[in-house]
């Protein structure tokens, strides 16, 4: 964890915990003046205690928002690509990342019905597939559910060959795993490819750049997004990322609290434009493992669908 990003949370803390101490102390007041023969006004009525009230009630509202709405409020984004190397066929590419899952189904009924109602040409999952191990059962089930007309590929993330590195993740889900390897595929007469890398080899990346032709429209998945300043003069046009979560807490106009990327804040969800690539950071659907809060805070749940087209 970045110094910024421990004072960040140190600061968010203090903030969030400030009026609920600052109500403490005035009830304590309170209770102690109770206590006398004689005593003065009601302290809990005091500006200074009525403005503690407000804070600490609008607050509880935001932890009640981001306890049992939020990480339910799944946000479809779509991305509009325009390409020369495609002349006539148009691709849908549809991108999750980040499910954690759990024992107890969130959000993977409506993750499989909200997909498989766009009619993906290709499904992408840029990694972290569990949060307990209890998990595995739902995500098979939910990444088996999954249906695209080409096919469906997926990395590893950083939970994946942690914790839960003895489990056969993949098996069962119709999901391809791709490790240093290219994939092509086509539509309407038309090539692309799909490449990617486990989140612990980065050092196979330029033996899988140079497979891939100049001339084939080509999306890249990584769970993190700390090799997007390091492709060189690779042909890659998308390249996919997870991991950040947005933050999973978020503020207005400042975004994530934290990211737990190497590149800080810098790309810590959305689109980029790093030279001729895109370099897109999914939100994830899930949630982190404890010790984290599971919580979400202007950092919605996110399904990522990409409309790639010619080039008028």
């Amino acid at each position: 964890m970045h110094t910024w990003e421990k004072v960040s949370v140190f600061l968010f803390l203090s903030a969030a915990l400030a009026p609920f101490i600052a109500e403490w102390v005035f009830i304590r007041k309170f209770a102690a003046s109770r206590k006398t023969a004689k005593h003065g006004g009601n302290i809990l009525l005091i500006k200074g205690a009525i403005c503690t009230h407000i804070i600490a009630v609008i607050w509880t509202a935001f932890l009640l928002y981001a306890l049992f709405i939020e990480p339910y409020w799944i946000e479809i984004k779509t991305i509009s690509i325009e390409t020369e190397k495609l002349s006539a066929a148009t691709l849908r590419v549809v991108q999750i990342s980040d499910m954690h899952c759990e024992e107890k189904a969130r959000n993977e009924k409506r993750v499989v019905a909200i997909i498989n109602g766009l009619s993906p040409d290709v499904i992408v999952f840029t990694g972290d597939s569990l949060g307990t191990a209890d998990g595995l059962t739902l995500f098979k089930e939910t990444m088996n559910s999954l249906k695209a007309k080409i096919g469906k590929y997926a990395v590893r993330g950083n939970f994946d060959i942690g914790g839960w590195s003895r489990l056969d993740i993949f098996v069962g889900t119709g999901f391809e795993l791709l490790n240093q390897n290219t994939v092509f595929l086509e539509k309407d007469g038309e090539k692309f490819c799909v490449s990617g890398l486990s989140c612990d080899n980065p050092a196979g990346l330029n033996s899988l750049l140079k497979g891939i032709p100049k001339d084939c429209f080509s999306i890249f998945l990584y769970h993190y997004s700390d090799l997007a300043e390091d492709m060189g003069g690779g042909n890659v046009d998308l390249y996919l990322s997870g991991h950040t979560h947005g933050g999973q807490v978020a503020l207005p106009f400042y975004g994530a609290i934290i990211t737990l990327s190497k590149f800080g804040k810098k790309y810590e969800a959305g689109m980029y434009k790093i030279g001729d690539m895109i370099l897109y950071v999914n939100r994830g659907i899930g949630l982190e493992a404890p010790p984290a809060p599971k919580v979400r805070f202007f950092a919605r749940p996110e399904i990522t669908v990409f409309e790639i087209r010619p080039r008028k």
